[in-house]
């Protein structure tokens, strides 16, 4: 039902691949008669915000069947997964999102951008190379547990990155031909610095040739890095492979690197869309959890029109090594919707762009300026994984 409501069609091997992820009793189905119309899932998982790791309700396969859209179904649905994530302490739920639209009415805020990247890997400059370590090789069998170490060292401090189980980790590395979307089979390299292993790249290559020669493309599914000289190496390799010509990778972060590296910055033909949206079902939990890049002491009004009773008014202390937000009968200094609460909470939007939009307002002289300030991060946020 789920593969019909967004157009598709259902691949045997995808979905095989998937089910060890499956978690029936955290899916939703809405049935008339005998018919399954309706569904929406989450994924039971921690995913990294400023300075925490918190449980954060991953959803997933949601989708009303088109002979009884518009009545009311998704609603019921949505109304159901918030009160879910809330009973289980999850203080946010999250998505990507088939439409935008869709998920601001129900209180989702635009939270992570992404930039697709589709590199001219000939015009691009890459400066040489004179850092130690080597580029090496491997299967994914193989190098396997060295990935789950890189990831897990540098997950927790990438806003926006979800913990992964081994059951994750075989989804990912899963390499049936839906996944491969006409490229390769997976590959892998690693680099390995003074100290062992320090990075690695999962890609693909897409081969094509012309008469006038060879114009592949290394498709990078995902570069994580523990350190600078191991991002540098694999991006050095990853846009010199022979017989390519372009590098491209669907999702890297607003302040990627790479456009302060390479010599001409256009070369890598960016492009920004959504990523993730947050949706907020546990004010005071959610803003505690998370830790600020300055001091801040506020009272903030929450308006939730579609859970009304996560709307009120709160006292919000925190810092970069703690947090807390509690229920009070003081005046409020700023007001915000419950959609601007989950487009700031990742640090990657500021509470001043959103007055702009009418989704905050100030309330106190200066209040918002020190609590922009407060709710952004060290890094931007960004995502690559679909769940």
């Amino acid at each position: 039902m789920f593969s019909a409501g967004i157009n598709i069609d259902g691949d045997p091997q995808s979905l095989e691949a998937e089910r060890p992820l499956f978690e029936p009793e955290r899916s939703l189905i809405v049935r008339a008669g005998d018919r399954v119309v309706g569904t929406l899932g989450a994924n039971t998982r921690q995913i990294a915000v400023p300075g925490a790791v918190v449980p954060a309700a991953h959803g997933c396969r949601g989708a009303v069947s088109a002979t009884v859209r518009r009545q009311g179904i998704l609603t019921r649905l949505m109304r159901r997964h918030f009160e879910d994530a809330r009973a289980l302490g999850e203080p946010i739920t999250l998505c990507w999102a088939s439409e935008g639209r869709i998920y601001g009415r129900f209180g989702y805020g635009l939270a992570v951008r992404r930039l697709g990247l589709n590199v001219n890997a000939r015009e691009v400059t890459v400066p040489k190379g004179e850092e130690p370590g080597r580029i090496v090789a491997g299967t994914v069998a193989d190098l396997r547990d060295a990935l789950v170490k890189v990831y897990d060292q540098v997950y927790a401090d990438r806003p926006g990155w979800s913990e992964r189980t081994a059951e994750h980790w075989d989804y990912r590395l899963s390499d049936h031909m839906a996944a491969r979307q006409g490229a390769s089979a997976l590959r892998v390299v690693v680099h390995e610095g003074d100290d062992g292993i320090d990075g690695y790249a999962l890609w693909r290559v897409r081969g094509n040739w012309t008469a006038n020669g060879p114009i592949g493309d290394v498709v990078v599914v995902e570069q994580v890095s523990t350190t600078p000289e191991a991002y540098r190496a694999l991006w050095r390799f990853l846009l010199s492979v022979d017989l390519t010509r372009s590098a491209s990778t669907w999702a890297v972060g607003v302040d990627e690197p790479l456009f302060h590296w390479v010599g001409e910055p256009r070369q890598l033909d960016a492009h920004l869309c959504d990523a993730l949206w947050i949706r907020v079902v546990d004010v005071p939990k959610a803003l505690a959890a998370r830790r600020y890049a300055t001091s801040i002491d506020v009272v903030i009004e929450v308006t939730d029109e579609f859970m009304p009773e996560n709307s009120g008014t709160y006292r919000l202390t925190g810092s970069p090594e703690s947090a807390t937000c509690t229920p009070t009968s003081e005046q409020p200094e700023l007001w915000l919707d419950v959609r601007a609460l989950g487009a700031v909470y990742m640090g990657g939007t500021s509470l001043s762009a959103l007055v702009q939009t009418g989704q905050v307002k100030e309330v106190r002289p200066g209040a918002l300026a020190a609590a922009s300030t407060a709710f952004r991060w060290h890094t931007s946020p960004y995502a690559f994984e679909l769940f």
